[in-house]
């Protein structure tokens, strides 16, 4: 693998990430784009020209944790990049597991035999150097595809626009995913602030109330969005 960890990051240390909104939301808005909300740790990542480092959300490095994603970002050409996304095991239909991802993070490296993880990356807020934070979200979006397209262990959240109750009836409830964020199209990224233009809309019990105790060793990491 790439030596992802050298040398030293020049942006992803100076931000955090955007946060999302808890409130009643009607999924039938005009002037929203709904991506399917993973179960995993979210992650900014920044990358390019043979190297790669990973935080968490609170500011962890996770770049040794999961080498895969620090590997396959660090062959991007040029950068540096920043994206925003989620770390995540993936099951066989391709719904993230957030308990053999909690099994894998705790080892704090890539043992054999171990579940590999892939990094669901939403948002890109860095361009070959330049910040994109203030272009629309939906600008953001169509850059984030051509800039992940050759790298493995990376999936670009796709979006769907219109009506996101046919997506939460068809995908959400069916599969039993956790949920939707809502965006709003025309929405900036406002690192660390918690925003009313990204809304999480949860499937009623998704996560299970033993998630929460977590031990010693996960402390860490801050999970979600």
């Amino acid at each position: 693998m790439l030596r992802a960890s050298a040398p030293k990051p020049e942006i992803v240390d100076t931000l955090r990430p955007m946060l999302v909104d808890e409130r009643p939301f009607d999924l039938v808005a005009l002037g929203w784009l709904f991506e399917i909300k993973y179960d995993g740790y979210r992650c900014l990542a920044e990358f390019g020209g043979g190297a790669a480092f990973l935080r968490s959300k609170n500011g962890s490095d996770m770049t040794k944790w999961f080498p895969e994603v620090a590997d396959a970002l660090a062959r991007v050409e040029n950068g540096p990049h920043v994206t925003d996304g989620e770390i995540v095991v993936l099951d066989d239909i391709g719904r993230s597991d957030f308990d053999r991802l909690q099994t894998r993070a705790l080892r704090r490296r890539l043992l054999p035999g171990a579940d590999w993880v892939v990094y669901c990356a939403f948002d890109v807020l860095v361009l070959d150097g330049e910040p994109v934070m203030a272009l629309p979200l939906v600008e953001r979006k169509a850059l984030l595809v051509p800039l992940l397209a050759e790298a493995g262990s990376v999936l670009p959240v796709g979006h769907f626009e219109g009506d996101g109750r046919t997506l939460f009836d068809h995908a959400v409830l069916p599969l039993k995913l956790e949920g939707l964020v809502a965006k709003r199209l025309t929405s900036t990224y406002q690192p660390g602030v918690r925003s009313s233009d990204w809304v999480k809309v949860k499937r009623e019990n998704a996560i299970p109330a033993q998630r929460f105790k977590r031990g010693p060793k996960s402390r860490d990491i801050s999970v979600g969005l």
